[in-house]
């Protein structure tokens, strides 16, 4: 995958502890006579969610896309504003070339706001590991409405997207480009309340896009609803030839055919769309001792909608999901190692000036400095960490074992799911599988900017829920599901099978309209089915399912057969 660095270039000496000291929208923002702009800058003031602002005019004022505002993250390269990865190492560059999204965003006439912060090469779960500073979540619970913003408790946005989420938040544009490697799109989309879109591996071109992880990467849309999110998607996934990774246009429409006559059936337009061809899956792994009990209330809310509208749910078992955030750091960061790599101030980057008295007779004496200069210490974590990984006292051990790992969930989604994998030559239909799964989208609220959540192993827990589908490649959709009992949102995850992203934002946009509907109970206490105590049945399919939960563990297994 080509990076960024298309051109070599030798950057002023600056040293870290200055970026960090200014304001990078400030210093790249033009004050604009435009209204709209100032009131954008505004709104930022307070959320810090835009590091530069757009002056350019609408490139196709009659487009598809004309009467949308869009943010696109600060690694997806755009040739007017400048690409920094929220990063010191790329303080001042700007590339010489749009990524293959932003190009189609403006051929269909879509205004480019600006470029949102994120963690340093998308490396970080709360959006705290920028060189512009973290992003303070815009959300507001109804205690905090009559509060001064500067009263107000400081949130975690999400990462490391957390910047598109809190524009899109905010007001400050329509949707927003973000990248998700292991849940950067629906993490920071359940935490601000909106909606956040993980493709299919492979949908939406990665040209152009600074990379990360190059087998987990993935182009994500966020916005306030599903049908914006939809229009931006179809938008932008299309085959693009310069990346080796795109999907090719037969195996789309391989996929595309295998859910075309389930997508068809369900009809989103309705407040009571028939949904007795559906079938739920609710992995029982997904509600681990960790989930925030009113999460599982939010969660379930929406079941009983579902299920009212003639959903089946039906209980699936996903027994890899456990080693899922173990294998997904040990690839992530030795990809990360090998990708960043080319950032050492000669070849790419920034180049910072070495010490007196330094042998520079040694490149990596030069190297070092720069890049101990040039990279934040999370960065300089997973660089180590994933070296380490590859070498070759570690790389059995770790590396391969980390990819067999990402084979058994592959296998384990793969055997739940009704529709094949478009992708395997062959691959037989389960006539018992699911349709989707559903699972919460998080395993708590967004935690405050200055909690004890934001530092330690915390930050790595917050994508255990998000990370199987990344390992995947499958297609996730986070929409809201209401609130926990401290009044911040929840969202909950909607995934399917590879290439029936389709089927995912139908689902999506049905949950949304369906969201204030006076639902007929169907989950309830039972006393003669239920006898322990926190035990709710569900009744689906001609079977009774149970959850349990003991100690805030939740399960859900089969119970009675009818």
């Amino acid at each position: 995958m080509p990076s960024v660095g298309g051109l070599a270039r030798i950057y002023p000496p600056k040293s870290r502890a200055s970026f960090r000291s200014r304001s990078f929208a400030t210093s790249y923002a033009r004050r604009s006579a435009n209204p709209c702009a100032d009131h954008v800058r505004s709104l930022n003031d307070s959320t810090n969610a835009l590091v530069s602002f757009s002056t350019e005019d609408n490139p196709n004022p009659h487009g598809l896309l004309s009467s949308l505002t869009v943010a696109i993250k600060d690694n997806i390269c755009t040739t007017a504003l400048p690409t920094t990865c929220s990063s010191g190492m790329l303080h001042n560059f700007t590339s010489p070339f749009d990524a293959t999204a932003v190009e189609l965003l403006k051929a269909g006439g879509a205004n480019i706001v600006g470029k949102a912060n994120c963690d340093e090469f998308g490396m970080g779960s709360l959006n705290v590991n920028s060189v512009h500073g973290p992003v303070v979540n815009p959300y507001r619970t109804l205690n905090e409405e009559l509060i001064p913003w500067a009263e107000r408790e400081r949130r975690s946005a999400g990462g490391s997207s957390g910047g598109s989420a809190a524009a899109v938040a905010a007001g400050m544009c329509d949707a927003a480009l973000g990248t998700d490697t292991g849940g950067s799109v629906r993490l920071p989309a359940s935490y601000c309340s909106i909606t956040g879109l993980k493709p299919s591996y492979g949908l939406i071109s990665r040209w152009g896009v600074v990379s990360f992880a190059d087998s987990l990467d993935c182009v994500g849309v966020l916005a306030k609803s599903v049908d914006t999110v939809k229009t931006v998607f179809d938008s932008i996934s299309s085959y693009d030839p310069k990346d080796p990774t795109a999907a090719t246009p037969r195996i789309r429409g391989k996929a595309q055919a295998s859910v075309e006559a389930l997508v068809s059936a369900l009809d989103a337009n309705t407040s009571k769309p028939d949904l007795s061809a559906l079938r739920i899956g609710i992995p029982q792994e997904y509600f681990p001792s960790e989930l925030d009990i009113t999460i599982v209330t939010a969660v379930r809310k929406v079941l009983e909608r579902l299920m009212s509208l003639g959903a089946q749910l039906i209980p699936v078992s996903l027994p890899s999901t456990p080693y899922a955030l173990s294998a997904y750091y040990v690839i992530t960061s030795a990809e990360a190692s090998s990708n960043l790599a080319r950032y050492d101030g000669v070849q790419y980057g920034t180049r910072s000036p070495t010490l007196p008295g330094t042998d520079k007779s040694k490149p990596s004496n030069v190297y070092a400095h720069t890049r101990s200069a040039g990279f934040g210490v999370e960065v300089q974590k997973r660089i180590l960490l994933g070296t380490y990984a590859l070498t070759a006292d570690a790389f059995d051990n770790y590396f391969l074992q980390a990819q067999r790992v990402r084979q058994l969930i592959k296998s384990d989604f793969d055997s739940a799911f009704r529709v094949p994998n478009a992708q395997l030559s062959s691959s037989p239909q389960n006539a018992d599988g699911v349709d989707i799964l559903l699972h919460p989208s998080a395993i708590r609220t967004a935690p405050p900017l200055d909690s004890d959540a934001t530092s330690g192993l915390d930050p790595y827990l917050q994508d255990v829920m998000t990370v199987p589908a990344s390992l995947a490649g499958l297609p996730a959709l986070s929409v809201p599901a209401g609130s926990a009992a401290d009044g911040w949102p929840v969202g909950i995850s909607i995934v399917g099978q590879w290439g029936s992203d389709e089927l995912v934002l139908r689902i999506g946009e049905i949950i949304q309209r369906t969201a204030d509907t006076d639902d007929s109970y169907i989950i309830g206490l039972s006393t003669s089915f239920a006898p322990k105590r926190n035990r709710v049945v569900i009744y689906a399919g001609n079977m009774w399912y149970y959850t349990d939960m003991h100690e805030n563990n939740v399960r859900m297994d089969v119970r009675y057969d009818m």
